[in-house]
């Protein structure tokens, strides 16, 4: 199985807190965050990551160098900001299998990585990995319709619900329809027409979850993630 890691981001909100690392490395106690996720990819399975790179790859790249737990590395390093679409256009680019797990390098989602694979084996459609929050006030929630992905809900709807994980398997070629270098958005330039277009299936996962985006959350990941 293959990964992509979208690790490219300037961090804007963490930089008062890190200001010399990308998000991805922000310290857990002695570790980069960016380690724990892979060490989590590796025991799900994952057998080779693309990391898709940016502002201060070289931290980066240095520290997992070609080969980390067992996986193999790649790195796609954006030479311009492309925006969350266009750095996923390029890094699907060096992918060698027909579908990609897609992760976000600020994110901790333990998901059940074998079950989501058979769920693309059924029946080849894109998936998109959804959460059951408390408030999706902060993320934004997903409207469904049965087993599919209706449409993207504004943030500031408080209450429980499903949000979108930041995790989609996708087919290779989901964004061919986009050149190549072209800065765009994942979710606001591709999937909120998208998913009004084609079948996007959902999956659900109960999994922990963590976005260490803002300090409030980064310091909650210190205890939260400290023994993984």
């Amino acid at each position: 199985m293959e990964a992509i890691v979208l690790a490219g981001g300037f961090g804007t909100r963490l930089q008062q807190i890190v200001p010399d690392l990308p998000k991805p490395m922000a310290p857990i106690g002695e570790r980069p965050f960016l380690e724990i996720l892979m060490t989590l990819l590796s025991r799900k399975g994952v057998q080779r990551v693309v990391l898709s790179l940016g502002y201060k790859a070289d931290k980066v790249v240095s520290y997992f160098g070609g080969k980390f737990a067992g996986m193999e590395l790649v790195y796609e390093i954006e030479k311009t900001p492309l925006g969350t679409g266009g750095a996923l256009r390029r890094a699907m680019n060096r992918c060698k299998t027909d579908h990609v797990f897609i992760f976000n390098g600020d994110t901790y989602l333990d998901l059940d990585v074998q079950k989501v694979e058979q769920q693309w084996h059924q029946n080849r459609s894109p998936i998109i990995v959804a959460r059951e929050v408390p408030d999706t006030a902060r993320y934004g929630r997903l409207d469904v319709s049965g087993d599919y992905v209706a449409g993207f809900a504004e943030k500031g709807m408080a209450g429980p619900g499903l949000i979108n994980a930041g995790c989609y398997v996708f087919p290779c070629d989901i964004l061919n329809g986009f050149s190549m270098d072209v800065p765009f958005s994942l979710e606001n330039d591709f999937l909120m027409k998208a998913v009004t277009r084609q079948q996007f299936e959902i999956y659900v996962t109960n999994g922990h979850f963590i976005d260490i985006g803002v300090p409030e959350d980064y310091t909650n990941a210190q205890i939260e993630l400290a023994q993984i």
